[in-house]
């Protein structure tokens, strides 16, 4: 039958049951005929058919999972072949409690092994600078030395699991601890794998754990792109992040467009040093928040990995492994309440998943606690539960991309990539992403975009089940993690001996030829590896590279 043709009956039964079904039931349920908007403001139609679709040219060639555009999965036979790597981010206090986590979650049968810092690593400081203290271990693992580092991952086989580590300003710093560490363990560079986050441009525009200006910054970045080519091949040298850029307040289109925004400009700076795009992007990786509204989130997956592969072959990529957009996921901390936390575990079911169905490679979901506190040991259980619930019970991993061709996922995948490509020109216009962070234009995106959100909340047009709707006046109703007290003191110790211990006129030589490689262009990796196998520690590192490259200063927005 003629496709036109078809459209059209189409279009004439829907017309039919739009008057004779549909407004009958508006006329019982009003108070619902207009209240249908997703996370990044797209209404919702009340009904999806063919017609909706028909004249989306991307439908007609959706596509093979494994074959360009990527559409529905880099993978042909995604979980059937392998299931996601179930990766749960970890890391308070000290190294050594932080170790019995990892060995903890190691044993409930997570499958990779992922690192949050604590702010004066994040920052650059040990946790004896001034500007540190008070700040120790609370919201991840300090890491001062590759002493810590190795107390770290003492027990734990780097050549057997992969390690993605949660740090951007002093990356390349503390990749170069993992690197030491495993060298000293006689572990080859090329035998270990894993991630180090290393996304500076999202941290100017949202997170702000940031030290050094954007130019350096990329540099250290390109730095990393270039050495992990050559001797650390396994490993992906940066995971461009959406995360926290919806965790600042983001819509889902927000989230999507702004990181392949960074994500293409980081690909443009490698290319002016003069690196083969088919080289580096292989091991480029992305890390995408997995927020409430279900199918929003399964379309800016789908939309995502299309738009890279597009872009990538744009910018002239010819392997199809540097067309793939191989992604981590991580539910919605910004979603979790303070207020019936147990009802928590519910949205990140929901928000697992979405990310399931959208493709992801690897997955970490939030523990049901986190509004109040790091996670104990039952909640983080649980939350590595739900994952092996979905994986081994629910029959998801049976069928690449089930929702494929639904008329719904299609046109809102569509509409997803649109409204993205519409952030793209923007940006372009205002000269790029650097100029346009300079200039707030994302800070002032997302600030608009928290404040539409919490204003709906604060209205109840948009509900949030235990805090505007379904309220309950109980008391805290979970037991909560206490950190070890003395952690800080016994951390600070331990710098006060390595100092003693070291041989600080290596030391000293070593930081010293740093500083005069990075008033050059030479790439800093190598000598930052020579400073940490002497045991420089990480602040002594950083201050060596504040010194020449100085400290990025945010200019005030509004």
């Amino acid at each position: 039958m003629d496709e036109k043709k078809t459209i059209k009956q189409i279009h004439e039964k829907r017309l039919q049951w739009e008057t004779h079904v549909y407004s009958k039931a508006i006329k019982e349920n009003p108070e619902r005929k207009n209240r249908f908007k997703n996370l990044s403001d797209i209404e919702m139609n009340h009904l999806y058919t063919p017609e909706d679709i028909a004249a989306l040219e991307y439908v007609k060639d959706i596509g093979f999972p494994g074959e360009f555009p990527f559409l529905r999965g880099v993978h042909p036979n995604l979980y059937r072949g392998r299931l996601w790597t179930m990766r749960q981010f970890a890391g308070f206090g000290s190294a050594e409690e932080t170790n019995k986590r990892y060995q903890y979650l190691l044993e409930h049968g997570e499958t990779g092994l992922s690192v949050a810092f604590d702010y004066p690593t994040l920052y650059g400081y040990d946790t004896d600078h001034p500007l540190a203290r008070g700040e120790f271990g609370k919201c991840g693992v300090a890491i001062s030395s590759l002493v810590d580092m190795e107390l770290l991952f003492h027990g734990i086989p780097l050549d057997k699991i992969t390690t993605s580590m949660t740090i951007n300003g002093p990356a390349a710093i503390v990749w170069a601890m993992y690197i030491a560490n495993a060298e000293n363990q006689g572990i080859s560079k090329q035998a270990i794998g894993g991630t180090i986050q290393n996304d500076i441009l999202k941290e100017y525009i949202a997170q702000k754990s940031y030290i050094f200006p954007p130019e350096p910054s990329m540099r250290l970045i390109v730095d990393t792109f270039e050495y992990g080519c050559k001797a650390v091949p396994r490993w992906n040298t940066i995971s461009i992040s959406g995360y926290h850029i919806r965790e600042a307040g983001s819509t889902a289109v927000q989230e999507l467009a702004f990181t392949l925004g960074d994500g293409v400009e980081y690909v443009k700076a490698a290319m002016q040093r003069g690196l083969a795009i088919d080289d580096f992007a292989p091991r480029l990786s992305f890390f995408f928040n997995a927020h409430n509204d279900f199918f929003e989130e399964i379309a800016k997956y789908r939309a995502a990995r299309r738009i890279w592969a597009r872009e990538m072959k744009h910018l002239g990529a010819k392997k199809p492994r540097s067309l793939w957009m191989r992604f981590h996921t991580q539910t919605a901390g910004c979603s979790l309440t303070a207020q019936q936390p147990e009802i928590n575990i519910v949205r990140v079911t929901l928000q697992a998943l979405a990310a399931v169905l959208g493709g992801t490679q690897s997955l970490h979901t939030n523990s049901m606690d986190e509004a109040l506190a790091l996670p104990s040991e039952k909640a983080v259980r649980i939350a590595l539960r739900t994952q092996q619930i979905i994986a081994e019970e629910s029959g998801v991993d049976s069928t690449v991309d089930p929702l494929g061709g639904s008329y719904y996922v299609e046109w809102l995948t569509e509409k997803m990539e649109e409204e993205t490509y519409k952030y793209f020109d923007k940006v372009e216009a205002l000269g790029g992403v650097i100029p346009a962070i300079e200039k707030g234009f994302f800070q002032r995106e997302i600030a608009e975009s928290a404040y539409r959100y919490q204003k709906e909340v604060e209205e109840n047009k948009r509900i949030i089940v235990g805090v505007n709707r379904y309220k309950l006046d109980e008391g805290l109703s979970i037991p909560i993690l206490k950190m070890d007290e003395q952690g800080e003191e016994r951390q600070i110790q331990r710098l006060k001996n390595l100092r003693k211990q070291r041989d600080n006129a290596t030391v000293t030589r070593r930081l010293s030829q740093l500083r005069k490689a990075a008033t050059g262009d030479e790439n800093l990796m190598p000598y930052i590896l020579d400073c940490i196998h002497g045991y420089a520690t990480l602040g002594e590192t950083c201050d060596v590279l504040r010194e020449v490259f100085g400290e990025y200063k945010e200019q005030a927005i509004y």
